[in-house]
This record gives C-alpha cells, structure tokens and sequence, in this order.
C-alpha cells in the first residue's frame, strides 16, 4: 500500500482509540471534508470498517474500526519508519553528514509519521540537523505536524532560551520563607 502519511495517521488514531469521526480528526488535524475522504479509502481498501450502533436516545452512532488487514498495515508501516530512524541515528553516529542530509532528503514524507507514533526522538532529530546545518521547518514545516503527535517539536526545547531555572533549591522553588517550604 503505497499511501499518504496522512492515512497512516488516520489509521493510527484508530488504532490508538479513536473511534468516532471528530476524536479522529482533533487527534490528526485533518479538514472534515480531507478525513472522510481518507475514510472512504481506507473503508475501500478494507482496512477499516464502520460499525453503526443505537445511541442512547434513539439516534445512530458510527464507530470506525481497524480490520486485521488494517492493524497489519499500521505494525508494517511503524517497522519501516523505526528501520528509517535507525538508519538514520546510524548515519549521525558515523558522522556521515553527506550521507544524512540526503537519507533526509529522501524520506521528507516519513517525519511526521515518525512524530506521531513516537519513533523519533527529538533531541536526536534536532541534533542531525545542527550536523548537516539545515532547520527542521525546511523538513518538516509546521503545519505538517499532527496535533496527535506523540513527540511534537515543541518538545524538543534546546534549553538556549536563556531560562536558568528558579536557582531553587531543587524541590520545586526555592527556599523563600514561603509556606510551602514547612517541609510537610
């Protein structure tokens, strides 16, 4: 199955819970009118399918659920970007900048997948793009990244914002006399 990162996100989504059509599309970021054309798609191809349930005051609920054929799909294609990352980190490791930036350069697509199930480590990614003196919006720009991903850039923080912490004493802001610093 040759698909968009974004179907893989979709089935994702399903995958980790999300079973209802608006939990679907806060967790991927997707237009409504984009989501259901993925659905539809992936409903094609077999790897979801919809399941209609009565509400509890009469009405129809829809439910979307991964088929086997699905749940195969998503493992496969969370192997291949964990074998991706990899190699990549091994191409960092090695000091292979020429080699990295191209490796990079091919696999565009792949990085918000990698985010939003987790694969990468974002230190790490950010690290790789120090090394081939690239930024990470020329990779992946932002609105490229799904708001279900499970390691967002924001998270990467380099710590070179200046912020040197509280100076505390380590227990959560300083021994100030305050009442919290009773020791209770």
């Amino acid at each position: 199955m040759e698909e968009e990162p974004k179907d893989v996100i979709v089935l994702g989504a399903i995958r980790n819970g999300a079973k209802k059509f608006d939990k679907i599309r806060s967790k991927t970021g997707l237009t409504p009118e984009e989501l259901n054309k993925i659905l539809e798609i992936l409903e094609q191809r077999g790897f979801i399918k919809v399941e209609k349930k009565k509400g509890f005051l009469g009405g129809e609920k829809i439910e979307l659920h991964l088929t086997d054929k699905g749940n195969n799909e998503v493992q496969q294609r969370i192997h291949e970007m964990e074998q991706k990352w990899n190699q990549m980190v091994q191409m960092y490791k090695m000091g292979d900048k020429k080699k990295l930036e191209e490796f990079m350069g091919n696999n565009k697509s792949d990085f918000a997948m990698m985010m939003f199930f987790g694969i990468m480590n974002m230190m790490m990614f950010s690290t790789m793009f120090s090394m081939i003196g690239a930024s990470m919006n020329s990779y992946v720009p932002a609105d490229q990244i799904p708001p279900g991903a499970e390691n967002q850039m924001s998270d990467a923080d380099s710590g070179t914002d200046g912020d040197m912490g509280d100076g505390g004493d380590g227990f959560g802001g300083g021994l100030d006399g305050g009442i919290g610093d009773i020791g209770f």
